[in-house]
C-alpha cells in the first residue's frame, strides 16, 4: 500500500465525519444519526456510491438545514470528501464506509428523507442484474429506510441502465415516478442541482454523453 493511502486511511480514522469499521459508533449508529452524529433533528439525505463525495459535499454546502451522508466502500475516495468538508468547516455532512448491500445495518426504518443513486456501476451483463443499485433487491431494501413520501433520485450516463431502471420503476405498484429525462441539462430539474457535478458526471458530459435523471417515491 502506498504511503499516500496510508496517510489518508489514518486521517479517516481520526476524522469524526467518517463512520467506519473500528470505530465504536460504527456498530451503534443505526437509528441514531441525528442524535449522535449530527446532534440535530434535520432531515437526512443519503448518496449511494458517493465516490469522492463531490455531490454529497456540494449539496451540504447549499442546504445547511439538511444532513448529508455519502456511502462508499473505498476509503481513499471517501477521504477526499471528508477532508474537503473538514477544511471548509461543513458540519452537516458525514461519510459511511461500507458495502451498499449492508445498508440496512446502518439505517433504521424511516430514518432517511431522500436517497440519491449517482452514476453507479451499470453491471451490464444479465447475470449481474441483482448487483445493480436500482434492481428489485435493492429497491426492496431502500423502501423501509425512506420516510413516507421520501424521494429517490437516480442519475446516470448509461442509457441501458437508465432504460432498465425506468421500466422497472414504472412496473412497480409501490413506486410513483414523479418525472424523468434523458437529457438532464436541458430539463426543468437542472437548476435544482446547483451545477454540482461528480468527477464521473463531468467526464461523461465532456465526452458528449447525455445525463439521464429520474425522480420517484415509494407509495
Amino acid at each position: 500500500m502506498s504511503r499516500k493511502k496510508l496517510v489518508r486511511f489514518q486521517e479517516n480514522d481520526e476524522n469524526p465525519n467518517v463512520i467506519q469499521a473500528g470505530k465504536p459508533i460504527f456498530e451503534t449508529i443505526k437509528g441514531n444519526w441525528n442524535e449522535v452524529q449530527f446532534q440535530n433533528s434535520n432531515p437526512i439525505v443519503v448518496e449511494l456510491a458517493c465516490g469522492r463525495g463531490e455531490f454529497t459535499v456540494g449539496l451540504a454546502r447549499n442546504f445547511p438545514n439538511l444532513n448529508f451522508i455519502g456511502v462508499d466502500i473505498k476509503g481513499s475516495r471517501i477521504w477526499k470528501g471528508s477532508s474537503t468538508a473538514t477544511k471548509e468547516g461543513i458540519q452537516n455532512v458525514a461519510f459511511l464506509r461500507t458495502q451498499i448491500e449492508l445498508l440496512e445495518k446502518y439505517f433504521a426504518p424511516d430514518e432517511i428523507s431522500e436517497l440519491w443513486i449517482t452514476f453507479p456501476d451499470p453491471f451490464p451483463r444479465d447475470g449481474d442484474e441483482k448487483r445493480r443499485l436500482t434492481s428489485p433487491r435493492f429497491l426492496d431494501m431502500y423502501k423501509p429506510m425512506l420516510k413516507k413520501d421520501g424521494c429517490l433520485h437516480f442519475k446516470t450516463d448509461n442509457t441501458d441502465l437508465f432504460n432498465y431502471s425506468l421500466e422497472l420503476f414504472l412496473s412497480r405498484e409501490d413506486l410513483e415516478v414523479i418525472g424523468f429525462t434523458h437529457d438532464f441539462y436541458q430539463s426543468e430539474w437542472k437548476d435544482d442541482h446547483f451545477g454540482i457535478q461528480t468527477r464521473y458526471e463531468k467526464m461523461f458530459s465532456d465526452k458528449g454523453e447525455k445525463i439521464k435523471y429520474l425522480k420517484c417515491r415509494f407509495s
